[in-house]
C-alpha cells in the first residue's frame, strides 16, 4: 500500500487579494489545479488521496484521514503522520491547532480518540486488558537533536546521538513521560512547546525553525501477551527563499539547515522512486528518524498549500514532491506481541564445580557396621564417637572414607607396593605448586569478589611488565614542525567545540558559492560580506567582496543607461479627433507586459533590470489583427511598410529572416503579380502569412522583433 497524500489549501490571509488565488479544487475533491508560470493558459492538475478547500474545518481533517488509523494503532500497526509545505501555509495550525476546542489540531484530537479507546478496550474486558501510554517530544534544530521535555538550559552543543535499532532508528538518552490522562498530556505539550525553536520572519510571524516530532508509545498488555505500537506525529518546518524572507544572520543558518534536511528528503524520495540501490537517508537526521518507505506501518502526509500566486514556484514544487511521494510502497506489517516467562527457581546444587554439598547419612549397612564396632565401654572424657555420616567433596584424594573403621567380615586392605609410603612429619613432603591461572579459573571457598578481582588484577600487570621487559626500546618521535603543529591545534578546537564560529563562517561561504552560480550577485555579495567576519584577514575574500561589487555597480550603470537610451519603435502618431481602438490599447498592454518581464524586484519599491533574462515568447495574433485592415496596431502598420517596400536590406533585418528568407518572400510577392508593373502591397497579416513559405507563427515572430529594427 502506498503513502495516503492528503492536500489542504488554506484560507486567504487579510492582505491577500481574491484575484491572485490561482490554486483551485475540481468537484471530486480529488484534484488541485493551479496555472503554468511560464503560460498561465495551461493548467497542471494534481491527484491526490483527498483535496479539501479553505472551507474545511480540523474536524473533518481528523475524521476523515487519522481517526480511521487508532484501530490499527491498537492492533499493533506503527502509524506516521506529518505534515510537508512551505513555510506560512499552516502546517503548524493542522498539527497543533489553537486553544478553543473546535481549532484543535491533529495532535490533541488524535490523543483525545486513543485514551477513548484505551477506556474503552479495559472497560469491556473487565481490567483483564490494561493500556499504557508514554510520550516522547523532540526537535531537530540545526541538523542536531534536542529533547523538548527538558529545559533549554540543559541541553548539550552536540544533542542527543541517534542508534539503529533494526529497521528503526531511536534517539539514545531521549526522555519518556507516562501520561495516565488528556489533561495530563495538555499540560506537559504546552510546557513543551514552549522549548520548541520559534521566530518572525517577513512571511510568518511565528514560523518554526525546526522539525518537533512527538512519538507516543502504546503498550496494550493481556494476560501474558504484551502488544507495543508507536504512533508518530511529526511537524515539519517549511521550505524558505531567503530572498523573501529577509533573514538575518541567525535565521539564514537557521534556513539553510532546514532547507538542506528538506532537499535530502526529496532526494530520497526521487531515488525510492527510481528504485535506486542507495537510498541518501544518512545524509539528514530528519530523513534516518522519518525513513519514508522503510517503515513498516500506516504513512499520512497532509500536504499544506497557500492558494496565492505569490507562493506559485513554492505551490509547484511542494505540489510535484507530494506527487512522487504517494506512489512509495510501504509494507503494513503487524508488530509481534511478546509473551510474559515464568519466573525462573532457584538454581539447582549440582555440577563437578560446587565446593560443598549438604550432608547425605551413610547406607544401612554402614551405620548397623559401626554401631556393632562400637565398644560396649562408655566412651572416656576425650574420647570421639564414630560418625555416622559423610562429606562428599568434588577434590579426589581427600574422602574421609579412608578413615572410617573396618567392617566385620570385610577383608583387610592392603596397600599398593607402587604407592610411596607417607611419612611420619607430613610437614616434609613437597608440596606440588599449583598454577596461578589455575587459582584464577577456581576461586578458593570462602574468597569475596574483591579478592577475587585484586589477584586478576596483579597477574595483568605482571604480565604486561613482563612483555614491557621483552619488548626494545622506542626510538624517539621525530619533532613535529610548526605547521602540523598548528593544524593539530585546529583540529582540536573543532572536536572540543571551540571553533569559535568558524563552522558558521564556511557555511556562509558555501551559500555564497551558489548565489554566484545562479547569477545571484547581490545575495552573495551579502554572503560573503557575513563570511568575512569570521575569516577578517583573508586577502582572497576581500578581492571577492570587491570584485562582487564592481560588478554590481557595472550592472546598475548599465541598467541607467538603458534607461535613458531612447526607444528605437516609432512612435506611433495619433490623428487629433481620433480615439485609438481597442486593439492599440493591447498593443500597449502586451509591451508592458514584455517590460515587466525583463525586470525582477529587489525588495523596495523600483524596478531593477535582470542579470540573466529568460527568453520572452512573443504574443499571439488576435483573429481582428490578422485579417481586418482597419483594426492594426502601429507596429502591425509598420511590418506591412517593410513588406511592401521589397528591399532585401530592411526584410532580411526582422526576427526569424535572413537574407535567402527575404528573397523568398519578395519573389512569393511577385509570383502572385500577372503584371509586373502593377505592384500590389499587402493589406494584413493574415494575406502576409499565406505567402509562401510564411506562417502564422514566423509572422508573430517577425512583429515581435520589431522593437530591435533602428527606423531611420
Amino acid at each position: 500500500m502506498g503513502i495516503r497524500v492528503v492536500a489542504r489549501i488554506r484560507p486567504q490571509q487579510p492582505h491577500e487579494l481574491e484575484k491572485d488565488v490561482i490554486v483551485s479544487t475540481a468537484s471530486n475533491a480529488t484534484l488541485v489545479k493551479i496555472p503554468n508560470p511560464k503560460n498561465e493558459s495551461e493548467d497542471f492538475t494534481f491527484q491526490f488521496s483527498s483535496v479539501y478547500d479553505h472551507t474545511a474545518t480540523q474536524q473533518q481533517i481528523f475524521d476523515n484521514e487519522v481517526s480511521p488509523t487508532i484501530k490499527h494503532l491498537f492492533n499493533g500497526f506503527d502509524v506516521t503522520v506529518f505534515a510537508y509545505g512551505s513555510t506560512g501555509t499552516g502546517k503548524t495550525h493542522t498539527m497543533r491547532g489553537g486553544k478553543t476546542l473546535a481549532e484543535r489540531g491533529v495532535i490533541p484530537r488524535l490523543l483525545s480518540g486513543i485514551y477513548r479507546r484505551a477506556r474503552k478496550i479495559v472497560k469491556d474486558s473487565e481490567g483483564e486488558t490494561t493500556v499504557e501510554i508514554t510520550l516522547s517530544y523532540y526537535e531537530i534544530y540545526n541538523d542536531k537533536v534536542f529533547d523538548l521535555f527538558e529545559a533549554p538550559e540543559k541541553r548539550t552543543l552536540a544533542g542527543l546521538p541517534l542508534r539503529d535499532n533494526g529497521c528503526k532508528t531511536v534517539v539514545v538518552g531521549l526522555t519518556e513521560r507516562r501520561c495516565e490522562s488528556l489533561k495530563e498530556f495538555e499540560n506537559l505539550y504546552d510546557q513543551a512547546n514552549i522549548n520548541r525553536s520559534t521566530s518572525a520572519t517577513k512571511l510568518n510571524a511565528a514560523s518554526s525553525r525546526s522539525h518537533a516530532i512527538l512519538g507516543i508509545r502504546l503498550t496494550v498488555t493481556t494476560g501474558d501477551e504484551v502488544r507495543t505500537s508507536i504512533a508518530s506525529a511529526i511537524d515539519l518546518a517549511g521550505s524558505e527563499d531567503n530572498r523573501r524572507t529577509q533573514n538575518g544572520k541567525e535565521r539564514m543558518v537557521e534556513s539553510a539547515s532546514i532547507n538542506k534536511s528538506l532537499f535530502t528528503l526529496a532526494k530520497c524520495v526521487e531515488a525510492i522512486s527510481q528504485k535506486d540501490a542507495r537510498i541518501p537517508y544518512r545524509e539528514s537526521k530528519m530523513t534516518r528518524i522519518l525513513s519514508l518507505g522503510q517503515n513498516n506501518g500506516l504513512t499520512v502526509m497532509i500536504l499544506n498549500l497557500a492558494p496565492v500566486r505569490s507562493f506559485h514556484l513554492d505551490t509547484l514544487s511542494s505540489l510535484n514532491f507530494a506527487n512522487r511521494t504517494k506512489r512509495i510502497e510501504v509494507r503494513e506489517i503487524e508488530n509481534e506481541p511478546v509473551f510474559k516467562q515464568c519466573p525462573r527457581g532457584a538454581p539447582t546444587i549440582s555440577g563437578p564445580n560446587i565446593r560443598r554439598q549438604p550432608l547425605r547419612p551413610l547406607a544401612s549397612i554402614v551405620h548397623n557396621a559401626s554401631a556393632m564396632s562400637a565398644p560396649k565401654n562408655p566412651l572416656k572424657q576425650g574420647d570421639k564417637q564414630a560418625k555416622a555420616f559423610s562429606v562428599y567433596s568434588d577434590r579426589a584424594g581427600h574422602s574421609n572414607m579412608g578413615s572410617r573403621p573396618p567392617i566385620r567380615g570385610e577383608p583387610p586392605r592392603r596397600s599398593s607396593p607402587l604407592k610411596r609410603p607417607s611419612p611420619a612429619d607430613p610437614s616434609s613432603r613437597p608440596q606440588k605448586r599449583r598454577s596461578p591461572y589455575r587459582l584464577m579459573s577456581r576461586p578458593q571457598p570462602g574468597m569475596s569478589k574483591e579478592a577475587i578481582e585484586d589477584i586478576i588484577e596483579r597477574k595483568v600487570t605482571d604480565i604486561l611488565a613482563a612483555r614491557a621487559l621483552d619488548q626494545p626500546s622506542i626510538a624517539p618521535q621525530p619533532e613535529i614542525s610548526g605547521e602540523v603543529q598548528r593544524r593539530l591545534d585546529l583540529l582540536e578546537k573543532k572536536i572540543d567545540g571551540q571553533d569559535d564560529g568558524r563552522e558558521q563562517g564556511l557555511t556562509f561561504l558555501l551559500m555564497a558559492k551558489q548565489h554566484a552560480v545562479r547569477g545571484e550577485d547581490a545575495s552573495a555579495l551579502r554572503m560573503y560580506s557575513l563570511a568575512k567576519e569570521f575569516f577578517p584577514d583573508n586577502k582572497k575574500l576581500e578581492v571577492k567582496i570587491e570584485k562582487l561589487r564592481e560588478k554590481i555597480q557595472e550592472k546598475k550603470e548599465e541598467s541607467r543607461r538603458q534607461e535613458v537610451e531612447p526607444q528605437l519603435v516609432k512612435p506611433s502618431v495619433i490623428k487629433p479627433g481620433k480615439k485609438t481602438n481597442r486593439a492599440e490599447q493591447n498593443d500597449d498592454y502586451r509591451d508592458e507586459a514584455v517590460h515587466d518581464q525583463n525586470c525582477e524586484s529587489d525588495g523596495g519599491f523600483h524596478c531593477k533590470a535582470k542579470t540573466k533574462k529568460k527568453r520572452s515568447r512573443p504574443v499571439r495574433l488576435s483573429s481582428a489583427e490578422l485579417g481586418n485592415e482597419d483594426l492594426q496596431t502601429p507596429r502591425t502598420k509598420q511590418l506591412l511598410e517593410i513588406v511592401n517596400t521589397r528591399d532585401v536590406s530592411q526584410i532580411r533585418l526582422l526576427k526569424g529572416v535572413g537574407a535567402k528568407k527575404a528573397e523568398a518572400i519578395i519573389e512569393a510577392l511577385c509570383a502572385g503579380e500577372e503584371d509586373e508593373d502593377e505592384l500590389r502591397p499587402v493589406t494584413s497579416l493574415r494575406q502576409l502569412g499565406q505567402l509562401r513559405g510564411v506562417g502564422t507563427k514566423m509572422v508573430e515572430n517577425m512583429r515581435f522583433g520589431l522593437q530591435n529594427i533602428a527606423i531611420e
